[in-house]
């Protein structure tokens, strides 16, 4: 059986890309693809229990990325790695880019820390492509205020922090350009799924 393809959705929050993942998984869904969409921290029940700590429960650092490490150990070994041998399509909104990009970019954690646990939790695994969704943190705060009356512990934080997360982004698309695409999410809704029509054509 031919392995499945392996999606990833990136992007500081407000960029847009959780509507976007939605509408990839029912296009793909619509061309005739089996597919398995799911989220970081979360698509478990332990995973989803870690979720709600995470977005809720002040933390140190480290702690936080661990036990984003750990919610992404059982999301692999359950949800991602049996998918993928059965040939389905999983389209993740965030992965093992939203560690470096926020606990690295944002909270300061050193990379190396960040490299070893990926190495660790996920072997040689890696999607076959990431999305990275860019827009200017102001566009992105306007967004996210407008949507969400009740703001998550990292939806909460400051302008420079989202800075931060979005230069480890743009780093991480300039260091991986086989495997990153980086999209312009200022663009419209529609402007964006033909992009994204395209780019998936490519797998």
């Amino acid at each position: 059986m031919t392995r499945g393809r392996f999606i990833s959705f990136e992007g500081i929050d407000g960029a847009g890309k959780s509507t976007q993942h939605a509408w990839l998984v029912n296009y793909l869904r619509d061309q005739g693809r089996t597919v398995v969409a799911t989220r970081e921290p979360g698509g478990t029940p332990l995973g989803e229990k870690l979720r709600a700590l995470l977005l809720a429960e002040p933390m140190h650092l480290e702690t936080e990325a661990l036990l984003m490490f750990a919610a992404r150990r059982e999301h692999v070994a359950q949800v991602i790695e049996p998918a993928l041998m059965r040939g389905e399509w999983v389209i993740c909104d965030r992965f093992v880019d939203a560690s470096f990009a926020y606990q690295g970019g944002g909270r300061g954690l050193n990379w190396k820390k960040l490299e070893v646990l990926a190495d660790w939790v996920l072997g040689d695994l890696q999607p076959d492509l990431t999305l990275i969704f860019d827009a200017p943190v102001a566009i992105a705060q306007q967004r996210l205020h407008a949507a969400t009356s009740q703001p998550d512990r990292f939806e909460q934080e400051q302008a420079d922090f989202f800075e931060r997360v979005r230069s480890a982004y743009l780093r991480i698309a300039n260091e991986h350009p086989d495997r990153v695409r980086l999209i312009d999410a200022t663009q419209t809704p529609n402007s964006i799924n033909k992009v994204l029509e395209n780019i998936v054509a490519t797998l």
